[in-house]
């Protein structure tokens, strides 16, 4: 190799070395301000689906409280599961209403719902055996 190409071999490759590290500072500057970027684009777009989630879903009593409820996930039911859920639902709700329509006929027959008689004392078998 001549002198002249091995000395501006050298040259260059100092250059190159001199200007590694800021080169270096300035890449990683650049992907610390990236990264902080994308955290703030993330938490913006968190707090925006919460706003938006809490506009949409949440009760009067719900704000006064300051719960916070989140959405319900869209279930992927078949037609026929659909049916079939909205059935047991129904005939749920119809057994409650029953039962509420019972107790409200059985309460307002009799003012007390207690048997007439005396009143009941403790029972005689305690466990501190008096």
């Amino acid at each position: 190799m001549k002198l002249k190409n091995l000395k501006k071999k050298i040259r260059r490759l100092e250059e190159r070395l001199r200007e590694g590290p800021k080169k270096l500072a300035r890449l990683k500057q650049k992907l610390q301000a990236a990264e902080s970027a994308k955290a703030a684009k993330a938490r913006k777009r968190s707090a925006a689906r919460a706003r938006a989630a809490g506009k949409a879903h949440r009760p009067i009593e719900a704000k006064k409280s300051g719960a916070v409820k989140k959405a319900k996930k869209k279930l992927n039911l078949s037609p026929e599961r659909r049916a079939q859920l909205a059935a047991a639902m129904k005939a749920r709700w119809a057994a409650k209403r029953a039962a509420e329509a019972n107790a409200m006929a059985g309460s307002s027959d009799n003012q007390h719902s207690a048997p007439p008689g005396p009143t009941p004392h403790a029972p005689e078998n305690r466990p501190d055996g008096v």
